[in-house]
């Protein structure tokens, strides 16, 4: 009898000393004070800026054979004007969080999108390749920059329905991506030439800013009345967390495949005999078909141990892959779109995971830059090697194989990509009733 009451009383007096802090947590993720936007205003400025994401990098896919030609470039070096974006959007993942707490995030965002308006309209003026690089590194800090902070801002304003803010922003930044990659060669050839194309998309930026303004506005207003941002503490990186090295790791692979295909479905098809329009349309596909899978994906995963819906799209990619490897010009239409269902749903579930294992905004942040960071940089190689191979080789089969390989390493890692929490929440349930 005194074993058991000693026990009960070890086990409320544990319960006791963690009660507060869930409570602390809680707190934090209590709507109401996160933010004073709806749920409907949170999701519209969350679309208009994601839309705006990514045109700066998938444009130029349909253009690179005009810009090739008129800079005389190797294709190494025209895979760079999409590899800078990327290895910026892994770099400056990393302090972004710092920049948001020492400046303040709205104020960051905001100085982000003008860099992505102004490095954007600046393209068509390039007179050199020094030049156009310059402006594509403009292009690539604004798009790291305002896109870290996008998960921490779903995070916060409403912690329960962060997946499902997560599956619209990766859904937004698929629908920006088809349009770009639909629209960037008809307009290229209504202009006559690749300048028009690659400017034109710095207009939407306007709505970006002009809806994240609203949202610093807003925010600046009530900002007196909250205490969240003094009670929640800081975050660092999640070096030394084994699941956090997986899920960046998952989420290079899955950057890999996506720049990738970005940069080289559309001159790999003008290879295989296609003309410029329908290259463009097999590109459109893709990012359409990206744009589907996001939602998707967010949907069927119902629970934060993600595992099979995890296996399932990075199945469709291995899939998809293999078939382009083995026969690259045998039902374009099919299989680029397949590729891109897989690599999409995963985009999705691999946003989503930081969120699963952070418990507050400053986690989310901490945990996003640090899969971002590692993720983005290195899809930047995907674009870079594939040019490099394409060089090498003269044609697209090796590159094929290794994005092959690629996909077949993120299949292999999805059954290790449960959630550290809720690994830890089980482990401590199993204990408590032998202590």
């Amino acid at each position: 009898m005194t074993h058991i009451l000693s026990t009960e009383t070890s086990q409320q007096s544990r319960l006791a000393s963690v009660k507060p802090a869930m409570v602390r947590s809680s707190d934090l993720s209590v709507p109401a004070q996160a933010t004073p936007l709806s749920f409907v205003a949170v999701t519209a400025c969350i679309i208009l800026v994601a839309i705006d994401l990514r045109p700066g990098i998938v444009s130029i896919g349909p253009l690179l054979p005009q810009i090739r030609q008129e800079f005389a470039l190797s294709n190494a070096q025209a895979s760079l004007l999409t590899a800078i974006p990327a290895m910026l959007m892994g770099l400056l993942a990393f302090p972004t969080p710092w920049f948001a707490q020492r400046f303040g995030r709205d104020r960051v965002i905001l100085i982000a999108l003008a860099v992505l308006m102004v490095a954007t309209a600046l393209r068509p003026f390039a007179g050199s390749i020094g030049f156009l690089l310059a402006a594509t590194v403009g292009v690539g800090a604004g798009i790291a920059v305002a896109g870290a902070l996008i998960p921490g801002f779903a995070k916060k304003s409403f912690p329960k329905s962060a997946a499902v803010l997560m599956g619209v922003y990766a859904m937004s930044l698929g629908l920006g991506s088809t349009v770009a990659a639909g629209l960037t060669e008809p307009l290229a050839s209504f202009e006559g030439g690749w300048r028009f194309g690659a400017g034109i998309f710095a207009l939407p930026c306007l709505l970006a800013i002009a809806a994240w303004a609203i949202v610093a506005r807003t925010e600046r207003r009530t900002n007196a009345a909250s205490s969240v941002e003094s009670v929640s503490t800081k975050a660092g990186l999640p070096i030394r967390n084994p699941t956090a090295w997986l899920v960046a790791l998952y989420f290079s692979a899955n950057n890999i495949l996506f720049f990738g295909f970005v940069s080289w479905t559309a001159p790999m098809f003008r290879e295989y005999g296609l003309n410029a329009t329908k290259a463009g349309l097999v590109l459109a596909s893709f990012t359409a078909a990206f744009m589907i899978a996001n939602p998707v994906a967010g949907l069927m995963s119902r629970n934060e141990d993600r595992r099979l819906v995890i296996g399932f799209f990075a199945g469709l990619t291995l899939i998809g892959s293999v078939a382009i490897a083995v026969h690259p010009d045998l039902l374009p239409f099919l299989f680029i779109p397949l590729i891109a269902c897989g690599i999409g749903g995963s985009f999705t579930l691999a946003m989503i995971l930081p969120l699963d294992n952070a418990t507050n905004a400053n986690e989310a942040n901490a945990w996003t830059a640090f899969v971002m960071g590692i993720g983005y940089f290195a899809g930047a190689l995907g674009p870079l090697f594939l040019g490099v191979l394409r060089d090498m080789t003269g044609g697209f089969g090796i590159p094929l194989w290794m994005l092959a390989a690629v996909a077949f390493l993120m299949f292999a890692l999805s059954p290790f990509l449960q959630p550290h929490r809720q690994r830890l929440a089980r482990s401590a349930h199993r204990a408590i009733p032998n202590a």
